[in-house]
């Protein structure tokens, strides 16, 4: 089939009007360019889901693209007798559109299923799906991706296919087995549709407030600045600060509500450059104690502090995960902390100090979810979950409360997240630790990347020797195979190199350890720009 038919055939198929009309005037117009991007492939179905930029075609996400997933989803859902579901969204565009959809197709399949009335936090919709006892739970998000963006995670109840899933994200071979049903729907409008759905009242959002409040019951008096990053976890966030008892957060009033558009920040990503800088300005004109942002769908947790060398800056993602990790360790007397293989090794010791088991998995939450009695999971990357019982997933709000009683109670004795994480330095060493990201222009780049990396390996980096590699796709220690390569250097200096899995990046991880703050940066100082040039 040429292109023109196969984007005839498509228009025909199109539930939408609007993107149905935008192919036929780049047909008519002999738009080659714009046609080319929107039919190069269909949109990958993977544990992410899927994620893409909104466009019309098989290479966007669109009304056709997602329906088509949704019929797949059916598909897969009745060959093992999964018989209902829970819809979010978040506040994107399309993302509305997405969810009713995806109700209609889910309808028409005859399952049974809910949707929650209004763009909430991605952890609410996790929530959820174990609250409702549903099978299987969508999130129509991007998450922190850029405005032109949107997505569509998919989670599962109890046990499927041997996988205990408790509500977390799929995992291989789930997401296989799904995108094998959507290649297989070649027409979207032979599928059946239906108008038979419940779109939720409050009881379920009330239930998550008020379980995630009580993970807070000492409330204090701190000023805390919150950012939602234009997304959708202010109200939910105020609500869970109310029901405990604590007082209002103080808002980024540019960022407080939702906005597609994300006009303040290039990126709705706490973790990127500049993107707290308002949050940071607030809290230098209130003064503040404490700052705490969300990406849009509320699923991260950042935070700032006011450190009295160097002013307000952005704790790293390891950092939180140390200052929440060392608390739940002091409050529990046996239990599990885990966390991702690119995160730092300071977790493991935290676990052995307070004779608590300890696990590492692959990167991204969907393996820390895994875990049967999690007590405390992170990856750095700003996701953690202190309450896995309730969600099971990362929780930016839950992560915000508990990190507000932590300040608080550390005021109490005049002290700061700064003092209680430089007790952990004093007991284990100073634990450095930096991400590189190098943004690609193609996804094809990461192949070549990877392929050089392992065909070429370096024997020195920075002028400190190679002492052993760990190919991540060849495991040995019981870890299921990945793209990435574990790098050893002289010093005890651990790289991780990984392809990003939702993005055109590749992505590299630093871990120094040394007594001090120091002697650590230098060598990271000393190894970021060879890092840098042997990504790209």
């Amino acid at each position: 089939m040429d292109l023109s038919q196969e984007v005839s055939t498509w228009i025909a198929d199109d539930p939408d009007p609007k993107t149905a009309a935008q192919l036929q005037l780049w047909l008519d117009t002999n738009n080659e360019v714009e046609l080319r991007t929107s039919f190069s492939g269909f949109l990958q179905f993977g544990t992410a889901g899927l994620r893409g930029p909104i466009r019309p075609g098989p290479s966007g996400m669109n009304r056709a693209v997602v329906g088509r997933a949704a019929a797949g989803i059916a598909a897969y859902m009745k060959e093992r007798n999964l018989t209902s579901v829970v819809i979010g969204r978040d506040a994107r565009y399309g993302s509305e559109d997405f969810t009713f959809e995806t109700a209609e197709i889910m309808s028409g399949a005859g399952m049974t299923v809910y949707v929650l009335p209004r763009p909430l936090p991605t952890p609410v919709l996790a929530f959820a799906t174990n609250e409702l006892q549903c099978d299987v739970g969508i999130m129509v998000t991007a998450s922190h991706n850029p405005p032109q963006d949107n997505g569509y995670k998919v989670y599962l109840g109890g046990t499927v296919d041997g996988i205990h899933y408790r509500g977390s994200q799929i995992v291989s071979p789930t997401d296989e087995a799904i995108a094998a049903k959507i290649d297989v729907i070649t027409s979207l409008k032979s599928q059946p549709r239906g108008t038979e759905w419940t779109v939720l009242g409050e009881e379920v959002i009330h239930k998550y407030v008020s379980i995630t409040a009580g993970l807070a019951k000492r409330p204090g008096n701190l000023k805390i600045v919150y950012t939602a990053m234009h997304g959708v976890g202010t109200e939910t966030l105020q609500h869970v600060f109310h029901k405990a008892g604590f007082p209002q957060p103080i808002l980024v009033d540019s960022q407080a509500k939702p906005d597609p558009d994300f006009p303040t920040v290039a990126f709705p990503n706490p973790e990127e450059p500049g993107a707290i800088d308002l949050a940071l300005e607030t809290a230098r004109n209130f003064d503040a104690d404490l700052v705490i942002a969300n990406d849009p769908d509320a699923d991260r947790c950042a935070a700032a502090v006011k450190d009295p060398a160097t002013g307000w800056r952005m704790l790293r993602g390891d950092e939180l995960g140390v200052v929440l990790g060392e608390t739940i360790a002091r409050e529990t007397s046996s239990g599990i902390l885990a966390n991702s293989i690119v995160s730092s090794s300071i977790l493991s010791k935290i676990a052995a100090h307070y004779k608590l088991d300890f696990k590492e998995t692959l990167t991204g939450f969907k393996w820390l979810a895994k875990i049967d009695g999690l007590t405390f999971g992170y990856e750095e990357a700003l996701g953690y979950a202190v309450d896995a019982i309730t969600v099971n997933d990362k929780d930016g709000i839950s992560a915000a409360i508990k990190l507000a009683q932590i300040a608080t109670d550390l005021a109490a004795q005049n002290k700061t997240i700064l003092d209680l994480l430089d007790q952990v330095w004093e007991r284990h060493g100073f634990h450095a630790t930096e991400q590189i990201s190098i943004r690609l222009t193609d996804l094809s780049q990461v192949g070549q990347i990877m392929g050089n990396l392992r065909n070429n390996p370096p024997t020195n980096i920075a002028g400190r020797a190679v002492t052993s590699i760990d190919d991540l796709s060849k495991p040995v220690d019981g870890l299921p195979p990945t793209d990435g390569l574990r790098i050893w250097l002289d010093g005890a200096i651990r790289i991780i190199i990984r392809p990003s899995g939702t993005e055109a990046k590749m992505k590299c991880y630093i871990e120094a350890i040394a007594q001090d703050s120091k002697a650590a940066q230098l060598v990271l100082d000393q190894l970021r720009t060879p890092l840098k040039e042997l990504l790209s």
